[in-house]
């Protein structure tokens, strides 16, 4: 099992930029692949940015490739994600997600196969 806490979300000018920050508890975290994942008001879970328990291959989706960054560090057991060029709809609470069972170099895309969650985080953007 792993337990994760999110920190570093916030409300931001569009344009700025914020750093997530996901603290994890467990001696397995390199065995995890690990995502950020969002919700917005009125829509479903998406999601945003993965990287693999293995090589720490990243996948974006497409709404924020160019903008976002993922990164783990495995000795710290923590996941980043730095968020540039931030836009308004960008706003949303930002979920840290572990799969316990994902690919070894690949990233879970669905919601629904993260095993664990942190408690979110919320990003507000201004225009």
């Amino acid at each position: 099992q792993v337990q994760l806490v999110e920190s570093g979300g916030g409300l931001v000018q569009a344009g700025g930029s914020l750093r997530l920050s996901c603290a994890a508890s467990g001696r397995t975290f390199s065995s995890y692949g690990m995502g950020w994942l969002r919700q917005a008001p009125g829509k479903e879970r998406e999601f945003v940015a993965g990287i693999s328990r293995i090589g720490g291959r990243t996948t974006y989706a497409g709404s924020v490739k160019g903008r976002f960054t993922i990164s783990r560090d495995n000795a710290k057991t923590t996941v980043y994600l730095q968020m540039n060029s931030l836009k308004p709809e960008d706003t949303a609470v930002y979920y840290c997600a572990a799969d316990a069972t994902a690919p070894p170099f690949g990233a879970t895309l669905r919601p629904d196969e993260y095993d664990y969650w942190g408690q979110g985080t919320q990003v507000t953007v201004s225009s």
